[in-house]
Order: C-alpha cells, then structure tokens, then sequence
C-alpha cells in the first residue's frame, strides 16, 4: 500500500474543492460535553487542506495543524491564512514534536485509519494537558442510505485500486479499544451534499485509492460514473448522503493490562 503521507499529494484541489466539511454542531457539543472555550489549544493531527481546523478557528481556537503531505499542508496553509491564529508543521501522529503538555485537544478528521495507534496514543497522552481529551471524526457514506450511495461504492469496488484495503470502516469496538481503559462517548450527525456532475467527478478524484489519469481504467471509471449521475440526478443535482461519526474521551496515563 502506498505511504500514507504521500497518497494525497495528486488530489489536494479536488479534496479542498469538493469533500464536505464537518458540522458546526461539533462545537456546542464539545462545548457541554468537555468544557471547551476559545482558550483551549487544539492540535488538528493529520490537518489535510483544513476542513477541521477551519471548524474551531471560526471558534476563536489556536490551532495547530500537524500534517505530513507537504501539498495538503500548502493547501490547508492558504486556505487558512486568514486565521491568524492557524500555523501547521510537518509531522505524523506518531511524532507530533509538540512539547509535552502543550495542547487541551487532539483532534483527527478523516484521518485516524492512518495512524499508528499504540504509538499515536501514547503521543497525544505526552502532548495532552490534564483533562484534555481527543475528539476524532469522520465524515462516512454508507450504500445502504440510498441508492445513488449503494451505486457509488459499486463503482469504487469496481475500479478503486485498493478500496478494500483502505476503507475497512471502523468499529466501535476499535475506538473503545483505542480509549481504553478509559470510556469514549459518540456522537452522530447526518446531512446531504448535493452535486452536479463536475462536483460528483471532483468528489470521486479526491479519492486515494482511484485509478489515475492514464489507467487503462481511468476512462471506464468516469463513464461509469456519468451513468450513475444521469440515473440519479434532479435538476442537475444528486445528493449524496452523509453519516459524520464522532468520538471522544480522555486517555489515561497508562493501559490497564501495563
């Protein structure tokens, strides 16, 4: 499978231009639920183009992205550079080089599947303050909420590279493990994106495990999805279905069984 770090560095516009953000009801939540202010210190852990930093920066957060693709750390840069309080530096979740605690959330969106997790834990337990917590998140589709979905991932299972591999959702079960000893809430939040045919190929091409422009399946793919467009659209538009699963909880210092 292709470094994780690297996978996204052809699909940086594409990504910023067509992946859905997160809900503005994450705030308030993490607001009741964990006591966040607009003096708390986020560290945004695989902060991509900065669809979630840009969340708790409209909060009035410092936050700073930790971000190993040098063109999705750019992109979440300039997309940023109006928050004076957003900075961004190259590193992985395993190795934040953040001092230790430094920062009252770790946040991860769309980005925990890559993580090491033994090792990204015990980093954000060195780098969290006293009863700060970890939020990670995750916008999902699944086949079974309409039929434009369950078209869709027939396409990516048709054509994706290594959709298996990489889209082994995540269970309960593996952020209960992840929180563990400690206990993890969830929350879930669910929403439309609509698209016209432009925005349903950019969504697809933000995509890592799509065949590349040259593939002998690259055409294939997108007349593919052109049908599936035509079947499903109104008034030019499709809508796409949406799930954003959230988790969040505080680490202890130490595993139970150490």
């Amino acid at each position: 499978m292709l470094d994780p770090t690297k996978r996204f560095s052809n699909k940086v516009e594409n990504y910023r231009k067509y992946r859905p953000r997160y809900p503005k009801a994450i705030i308030p939540l993490l607001e009741q639920e964990c006591g966040l202010t607009r003096d708390a210190r986020i560290a945004d852990i695989g902060s991509g183009t900065g669809l979630l930093a840009e969340l708790f920066l409209e909060h009035g957060n410092r936050v700073i992205g930790i971000e190993p693709n040098l063109e999705m750390r750019v992109a979440g840069e300039s997309m940023l550079a109006r928050y004076p309080e957003f900075s961004s530096i190259v590193a992985t979740a395993e190795t934040t080089s953040l001092p230790d605690a430094s920062v009252d959330f770790v946040t991860a969106g769309q980005s925990f599947h890559w993580f090491d997790p033994e090792k990204a834990r015990a980093e954000f337990v060195r780098i969290l303050r006293p009863s700060g917590w970890v939020m990670i998140v995750w916008n999902g589709f699944r086949a079974d909420y309409s039929p434009i979905n369950n078209a869709y991932q027939q396409l990516l299972l048709r054509y994706g590279t290594d959709y298996r591999e990489v889209t082994r959702e995540l269970e309960s079960r593996d952020l209960e493990a992840f929180f563990a000893p400690g206990k993890c809430k969830s929350a879930h939040f669910n929403f439309n994106q609509l698209f016209d045919y432009a925005g349903l190929e950019g969504r697809l091409l933000s995509s890592s495990f799509i065949p590349e422009r040259g593939h002998p399946n690259y055409e294939p793919m997108l007349r593919d999805l052109r049908k599936i467009f035509e079947a499903y659209q109104e008034n030019g538009k499709v809508a796409f279905a949406y799930e954003t699963e959230m988790y969040y909880g505080q680490l202890s210092i130490s595993r139970a069984d150490s």
